[in-house]
């Protein structure tokens, strides 16, 4: 799933418009999960300059990667710590493993090929969903379109939650950028069918 859409999802699940450190938190559990791969992939893509396919069809893969989403993206990990932030009542906690737990299992059910070994240190086990969010071979015509309205029907409702400026820009932002994609092809397309 896109991150945006992660984003989205773990603000709507888990953000309290009244309590400005619960939101923040949401928002930081539904990154993490991703952080490691955005750490990694731009390092490489914009300072060290390595081709995208190599990143991509190789590192991604590679041993070293891997290692590390598997800690990033544990069920078992973030489990434990949903459980300690519940026995200790912790607000901000339940919200960041709570928006990490929602991004591992929404990325559990929508990664084909590229999915990660969500419970280790239990097993190295990586699933392979019948569904992928990106990949049109495994449906992502049915699933692609169905995030994005998902989405934008969960930044509506954030809309009327939060009130505030900062807020509603950042909730603007995200929905921009989860559907900018569709805007995109939508002008490619109309450019090719007037012959521009």
């Amino acid at each position: 799933m896109n991150t945006p859409a992660h984003l989205i999802f773990g603000l709507t699940a888990f953000g309290k418009a009244d309590l400005p450190k619960v939101t923040a938190a949401a928002l930081a559990g539904a990154m993490i999960p991703d952080l490691s791969l955005y750490l990694l992939a731009g390092t490489h893509l914009f300072v060290l300059g390595t081709d995208p396919q190599v990143v991509f069809v190789q590192m991604y893969f590679s041993g070293a990667w891997q290692s590390i989403f598997r800690i990033d993206n544990s069920l078992v990990l973030w489990g434990i710590g949903l459980a300690l932030a519940i026995v200790a009542r912790s607000t901000w906690a339940i919200a960041l493993c709570g928006a990490a737990m929602l991004h591992l299992g929404l990325d559990f059910l929508l990664h084909h090929d590229d999915g990660r070994a969500h419970f280790w240190p239990l097993s190295n086990w990586v699933f392979q969903s019948p569904v992928s969010y990106w990949d049109r071979d495994h449906h992502a015509g049915i699933i692609g379109p169905l995030e994005i309205g998902l989405s934008l029907a969960c930044s509506a409702l954030l809309w009327r939650r939060f009130v505030g400026v900062k807020m509603r820009v950042l909730i603007a932002i995200l929905a921009l950028m989860e559907a900018a994609p569709v805007f995109v092809w939508l002008f490619i397309f109309a450019r090719d069918q007037t012959g521009t």
